[in-house]
């Protein structure tokens, strides 16, 4: 523990080790490593607490973590997609269903692209929202426009009004009847003709996210499917919502 020691107080020496293994007693409970919501949830918080923890403000050495670069490019594409169909250049509101304790992609959304919107980050999950509000908490302007609800998005209904765009997470339903379900919340609360920005995976790269395909939509408009080429993972379709649940 002595190298350990040498970058941390001793306190924060004994919240690394208190969170490492919290994290490893969660691990060990788990009949399986695959790709899950808990799995990804419980391995980012592992790298961002061995990665950010020894650090005052850790938000400003966050390319440190190992898909800082994928973020930085998916967030660059969906951006660019929100671009071309969003009715509003400039959305007040915005929601991330599933946003985990390191919520990267609202992070780079906000400090890159959408530097006057309001990013409302949903997550079940209140230690990883903690997290993710620590990280931030140390920046003015991130700390005033990233919200974080301790809130399963299925008992959110007509708060889903209030939001021009609302991105879903890979993650959230790990099955298509779970995906399915979420969908089909979204389209009975969402506001017309709001975007519905939601990731999927293409090919072999389902073995890693749930597929979703745009007949899996009832109640939107598939505007695009983009299936990256490069070391980006996940697909992203872009989603219209209409006048009524079965509209389209």
């Amino acid at each position: 523990m002595g190298s350990l020691g040498s970058l941390v107080p001793c306190d924060q020496e004994e919240v690394l080790v208190q969170n490492v293994c919290e994290i490893y007693d969660s691990l060990s409970t788990l009949q399986s490593i695959k790709p899950s919501k808990d799995v990804d949830a419980l391995f980012t918080r592992l790298v961002l607490t061995s990665l950010l923890g020894s650090y005052d403000l850790p938000l400003d050495h966050i390319s440190m973590f190992p898909y800082y670069t994928n973020y930085i490019k998916l967030g660059r594409l969906e951006y660019t997609i929100l671009s071309n169909y969003i009715t509003n250049p400039n959305p007040s509101d915005i929601a991330f269903i599933g946003s985990g304790p390191l919520p990267l992609t609202s992070i780079v959304l906000a400090s890159n692209h959408l530097k006057n919107t309001m990013f409302h980050n949903y997550d079940i999950d209140r230690s990883a929202n903690a997290l993710a509000s620590n990280l931030v908490a140390a920046d003015p302007d991130l700390s005033k426009r990233m919200l974080f609800h301790d809130t399963d998005i299925m008992d959110v209904t007509t708060g889903l009004s209030g939001y021009e765009v609302v991105f879903l997470a890979a993650l959230v339903g790990l099955n298509k009847e779970d995906k399915r379900k979420v969908i089909d919340h979204l389209a009975k609360y969402m506001a017309p003709g709001s975007l519905l920005m939601l990731r999927s995976a293409h090919g072999a790269r389902g073995f890693l996210y749930p597929t979703v395909e745009p007949s899996d939509l009832p109640g939107f408009k598939v505007l695009a499917v983009f299936h990256p080429m490069d070391d980006v993972i996940n697909s992203v379709i872009v989603a219209r919502k209409g006048k009524d649940k079965y509209q389209y």
